[in-house]
């Protein structure tokens, strides 16, 4: 635990000998959690992510150069990052080990500017249950489970939950304690299980996007790089651009696997179906005009698909990319925002 140690002698000095010791970066294994850290500025903010489902780490996989969940992500934005890798599959946070240190970590980020949260899912959850202990101020979860207490969350019939009985869900941490935090919550609405967790978190923003599902590799968002651009801007700003998530989410409405999922979702109610089927004979027919009305317009969808593709490793080749399309283009919003991240 030497995150613990270094952080409790480096809060205690003057600002220029603290500047004097970052960055400071390293690794801990935590029971079936490994966490990895990266500090270079108290007047910055701290960022805590928690990784989702889908992953199936081992043990043998923490070389030098591994990195948690969107530890890079934070590392680029130039901020404060402690990120937490569960290990294994069915894995909910709850070791002891893991319990520990952030309990004697709390006491220990309580300098930093600000303290943040971000995660998906399961990663979620654990931001949800240990925000009030870190005292975070701000978080971004895409679709979280709030618990899987079965008492709490009856209506969690997911397999998951099944499985997740194997731990304690009694104990502390078991369930959201925002405490003051503030921020957002995005998830599906016609998704009944992450509309009911999504209810639980009272407090902050809700922003639902019709179609999206439960999955953190949802293509068509992916696409355009939705995730991480809202990641990008909450974790920059500490808020997200409202106007440009709106404008990100519409893509959905052009794309007939979003009326298909709400479909399904919506198969019981022949009244929403009914709404449903309108809408979307609308959208035929706006879809219709949309193109006719760019089909004389020079497609720069391709500069776009180059550009999001290799904007990490080659980020000066796709500004490059991107300013040959915001001139073919210079009304596009989607080029733009995507300049403003990059430069």
């Amino acid at each position: 635990m030497k995150l613990l140690y270094w952080l409790d002698e480096w809060t205690n000095l003057p600002r220029d000998e603290q500047q004097k010791q970052t960055p400071f970066t390293g690794g801990d294994l935590l029971g079936d959690v490994y966490v990895k850290y990266h500090i270079i500025d108290a007047n910055k903010p701290l960022l805590f992510t928690f990784s989702p489902a889908g992953t199936n780490y081992q043990e043998h996989d923490l070389t030098d150069d591994f990195s948690p969940w969107a530890y890079k992500l934070a590392k680029k934005q130039d901020v404060n990052i402690i990120a937490f890798q569960h290990l294994g599959i069915s894995n909910w946070f709850r070791h002891r080990n893991l319990l520990f240190f952030i309990e004697q970590l709390a006491p220990l980020v309580g300098g930093f500017k600000e303290r943040l949260g971000y995660g998906l899912s399961r990663g979620g959850f654990a931001v949800g249950a240990f925000a009030n202990l870190l005292k975070l101020d701000k978080v971004l979860l895409f679709h979280p489970v709030s618990t899987k207490n079965i008492e709490k969350a009856p209506w969690d019939d997911r397999s998951s939950t099944e499985i997740a009985q194997k731990f304690d869900w009694t104990g502390d941490y078991h369930d959201l304690d925002l405490g003051h935090a503030k921020g957002y919550i995005i998830y599906d609405p016609t998704n009944r299980i992450d509309r009911a967790h999504a209810k639980r978190y009272g407090q902050l923003n809700h922003l639902r996007v019709f179609g999206m599902g439960h999955s953190v590799h949802a293509t068509y968002l992916n696409k355009f790089g939705f995730y991480k651009d809202v990641a990008v801007d909450f974790i920059r700003h500490q808020q997200i651009d409202i106007a440009q998530f709106r404008l990100q989410t519409k893509t959905l409405r052009f794309k007939e696997d979003y009326y298909r999922r709400l479909n399904k979702a919506n198969i019981k109610s022949a009244h929403r179906q009914a709404l449903l089927s309108k809408a979307h004979n609308i959208l035929i027919d706006e879809k219709a005009a949309h193109v006719q009305e760019h089909q004389a317009k020079i497609d720069i969808q391709p500069l776009l698909d180059v550009a999001l593709k290799h904007q990490d490793e080659h980020p000066n080749d796709a500004i490059q990319l991107l300013e040959v399309a915001q001139q073919l283009a210079p009304d596009d919003p989607l080029v733009e925002h995507k300049l403003k991240q990059l430069k």
